[in-house]
C-alpha cells in the first residue's frame, strides 16, 4: 500500500494526501503553483504575504473534504471534491490576476483554446484538467482502475466541479462546495490571506459556517434541523461573518493604494513587453505565448519575459518594484467623491477592459507622466439559498446585513493617479483630485458613447427597463411627483427573458438564465442590479411581509433622480431599442407589480445635489 503524505499546514494543521492525490500533487501543473504568489505583489504592503497558490490549493482540498464529510457525502464524492479542490487553480496565471487584466483590456490578444477565446483562468483550469491530465498514462490507468470510469469522463467531471459548472453536473452540489458563494476556496483564502497578511478583520467561524450547510433538492443551502427558528438565525449569522470578512478583504488588501500601485506598475510593464513581442513574432505566436502564461509560466518566468521584451521605461518600472520604490498616489476618486452619473459611467467602463485602458490613456495625456488605475470589486456573491420553514429563499433576501454587504462590495470603486516619488514635489500641490475629477467628468460620457458604437452594454438595458417602467406610470403636479416602485425583482428577470426574444433587443439583453429555483434567474442580472443600487441609479427599499407564520423581507426598486437623468441620455442613445421596450411595457402594463409612491418633487429631485 502506498504511504500517505502528511503535510503540516499553518492554517489547517495536519493534512493527509492519499496515493491519487499525491499523483496529482506531483504533476507539473500543480507544482507550477509553488512559484505563483497567492496575492501577487501584496507583500510590498504586507511583508508576510508570500504564500502561494500551491499551499492554497492544498488548503482548498482539505476544506472541501471537511465540508463534504459534514454534508454526509459518499466517500467517492469526497475524493472527487478533494481532487477538484487541489486542481481548481492549475490554470491560474502568474502574479495573481495580472494577465487576465491584459486580456480584458485587449481582446485581440485573447488565446483560442478548443475553438473559444479565453479570458479567465477558470477556463484554462478546465482545459488542463479535462484535456491535459488524461494524457498522463500513469494517472489515467490509475483512475480507470480505482474509479471504474474512463479517464476522460472522470476528469471532465472534476473540471466541472473545480470551476463551479454546477448546471452541467448530475450532482450540482459538488461544484458548489468548490466554487459557490460559501465554498472551500473562499474559506481557505480568507483564512490564509488573513494569517499571512496579519489582517484579522471579520474573522470567520468555520465550524459554524460548515455546520449550517445542508443539501436540499440537489443544492447546497444554509439550513438547520432546529425548528425553533434559532437554527436559521445562527445559519444566517455564520454566513454573514464570511461576507463581512470578504468585504474587509477587498478594502484592506485588494483596494489598498499601495497594492494598486504595484499592480499598475507590473501591468504597464507587461503590456509594453507584449507590444514588443507581438511586433517581432506576430499575433498568433503572441496568443500561443499567452497560453503558456496560464499553463507553464510562474512569477519568475513572467518577470523574465518582461525583461527580455520591455522598453527602457518598463525595465525601470521593474527595477523600482524590485527596489521597493513604489509609485505614490497623488489623487484618488471613489464612490464617495463622485456623482452617481459619473460613478455609473466609471463602473461600466471599468468592467469593459478596452474602455478602461482607453480612459487611462486619455487621462495620462491630460495629466502628464503618471500611471492610472481604475478598479472595481468583483465576484459579488449571488446565489446562496437558505432553507426557511420547508422552502428556501435567497440568503440576501433573508439577511438585511448580507444585502448591505453585497451592496458595499459592489460600491467599491476607485480611480487613482500614481507618480514616481521623485516627481511628487512638483505634482503634490493639492489640485490633483480636482483636475482628475474635471477630466473624468468630461471624458467618461464620451468614452461610453464610443463603446456603444461597437457593442451593447446589457447593464444599460436594465437601466432602460427601469426608465420605461418609470415613464409608463410617472405623473407630476406642481409640487408633487408620483413614481412607480417595483415590488418583485423576479419580474425584472422574467421581463428580460421576454425582451431578449425580441429581434431588436436580443443583444442588449444578452444574459444567461436558468430555472433551478423555480423561476428564471441570472447571476449576472442580480449582480448588475446591485451595481445600479450601489452607484445610486436605483434605490432599493426593504419591505417586510408575513408568509407561513413568519415575517420575511423583500426588496422593492425605484429609479432615483440621478438614475432618471442618466436614463434619459441612454434613451437617446438607444432609440429603437427603447421604443421596443416601451411597446412591450404598454402591452404588459397591467401585469407590472408596482406601488405608486407620491412624494414632494423637491425631495425627489434634491437627490441630485
Amino acid at each position: 500500500m502506498h504511504k500517505p503524505l502528511i503535510i503540516h499546514d499553518p492554517v489547517h494543521k495536519t493534512i493527509i494526501l492519499d496515493e491519487f492525490e499525491q499523483m496529482l500533487l506531483n504533476t507539473r501543473h500543480v507544482q507550477r503553483l509553488r512559484n505563483i504568489q497567492q496575492l501577487g505583489l501584496v507583500d510590498h504592503v504586507y511583508p508576510g504575504a508570500n504564500h502561494t497558490r500551491f499551499e492554497h490549493s492544498i488548503g482548498t482540498m482539505h476544506m472541501a473534504s471537511v465540508i463534504g464529510k459534514s454534508l454526509g457525502l459518499e466517500p467517492e464524492d469526497i475524493r472527487k471534491i478533494r481532487a477538484a479542490g487541489l486542481l481548481h487553480d492549475v490554470g491560474h496565471s502568474a502574479f495573481s490576476h495580472a494577465v487576465e487584466y491584459i486580456l480584458k483590456r485587449d481582446d485581440s490578444l485573447r488565446p483560442v483554446v478548443d475553438g473559444r477565446k479565453i479570458v479567465r483562468h477558470e477556463a484554462f483550469s478546465k482545459h488542463i484538467i479535462s484535456d491535459l491530465l488524461p494524457q498522463d498514462n500513469y494517472i489515467s490507468h490509475y483512475v480507470e482502475k480505482e474509479f471504474g470510469v474512463e479517464a476522460m469522463d472522470f476528469f471532465r467531471e472534476i473540471a466541472q466541479i473545480a470551476t463551479g459548472d454546477f448546471l452541467s453536473l448530475e450532482k450540482p452540489y459538488l461544484a458548489q462546495i468548490i466554487a459557490g458563494d460559501v465554498d472551500a476556496d473562499r474559506i481557505d483564502f480568507l483564512l490564509r490571506d488573513s494569517y499571512h497578511t496579519g489582517v484579522s478583520f471579520g474573522l470567520i467561524d468555520v465550524d459554524q459556517i460548515i455546520g449550517h450547510l445542508i443539501i436540499e433538492d440537489g443544492r447546497v443551502v444554509l439550513g438547520s434541523s432546529d425548528d425553533s427558528g434559532y437554527g436559521q438565525d445562527m445559519a444566517l449569522t455564520a454566513a454573514e461573518s464570511l461576507l463581512i470578512s470578504r468585504a474587509h478583504h477587498y478594502t484592506a488588501i485588494i483596494h489598498n493604494p499601495k497594492t494598486q500601485a504595484t499592480r499598475v506598475m507590473l501591468l504597464h510593464a507587461l503590456e509594453d513587453a507584449l507590444v514588443d513581442f507581438r511586433a517581432e513574432y506576430g499575433l498568433e505566436h503572441t496568443q500561443q505565448e499567452l497560453v503558456r502564461f496560464f499553463t507553464e509560466y510562474n512569477d519568475s518566468d513572467l518577470l523574465n519575459f518582461i525583461r527580455q521584451h520591455a522598453s527602457e521605461r518598463s525595465l525601470q518600472l521593474l527595477s523600482e518594484l524590485r527596489n521597493g520604490d513604489i509609485y505614490i498616489p497623488i489623487s484618488r476618486l471613489s464612490q464617495k467623491t463622485l456623482s452617481p452619473s459619473t460613478r455609473m459611467a466609471l463602473s461600466t467602463i471599468a468592467r469593459h477592459g478596452a474602455a478602461s485602458k482607453k480612459l487611462e490613456t486619455l487621462l495620462t495625456k491630460e495629466l502628464g507622466d503618471v500611471l492610472i488605475d481604475l478598479s472595481v470589486a468583483s465576484g459579488v456573491p449571488k446565489s446562496m439559498r437558505i432553507a426557511m420553514g420547508g422552502e428556501d429563499s435567497f440568503f440576501y433576501d433573508e439577511s438585511a446585513l448580507a444585502n448591505g454587504l453585497v451592496r458595499a462590495i459592489s460600491r467599491q470603486l476607485s480611480l487613482t493617479v500614481f507618480v514616481n516619488s521623485a516627481v511628487l514635489p512638483s505634482m503634490g500641490d493639492g489640485s490633483g483630485s480636482d483636475k482628475l475629477k474635471e477630466a473624468v467628468n468630461e471624458l467618461s460620457p464620451k468614452l461610453l458613447r464610443f463603446i456603444r458604437t461597437e457593442q451593447y452594454l446589457p447593464i444599460e438595458g436594465i437601466i432602460l427597463l427601469f426608465f420605461g417602467v418609470h415613464s409608463t406610470f410617472e405623473s407630476e403636479t406642481v409640487n408633487y411627483i408620483s413614481i412607480p416602485r417595483l415590488r418583485h425583482i423576479t419580474w425584472v428577470y422574467r421581463s428580460i427573458v421576454a425582451l431578449h426574444k425580441l429581434p431588436k433587443l436580443v443583444h442588449l439583453f444578452d444574459y444567461n438564465f436558468h430555472e433551478r429555483y423555480g423561476f428564471p434567474y441570472s447571476d449576472k442580472v442580480f449582480e448588475d442590479i446591485q451595481i445600479l443600487v450601489a452607484m445610486g441609479i436605483v434605490d432599493e427599499d426593504l419591505r417586510y411581509y408575513e408568509k407561513g407564520g413568519r415575517f420575511r423581507q423583500s426588496y422593492e426598486y425605484v429609479l432615483t433622480w440621478d438614475g432618471l437623468e442618466y436614463a434619459k441620455v441612454l434613451a437617446n442613445a438607444y432609440g429603437p431599442e427603447f421604443d421596443a421596450i416601451m411597446e412591450y411595457l404598454r402591452v404588459n402594463k397591467h401585469s407590472i407589480p408596482r406601488d405608486i409612491v407620491t412624494i414632494p418633487l423637491s425631495r425627489y429631485s434634491s437627490k441630485k445635489r
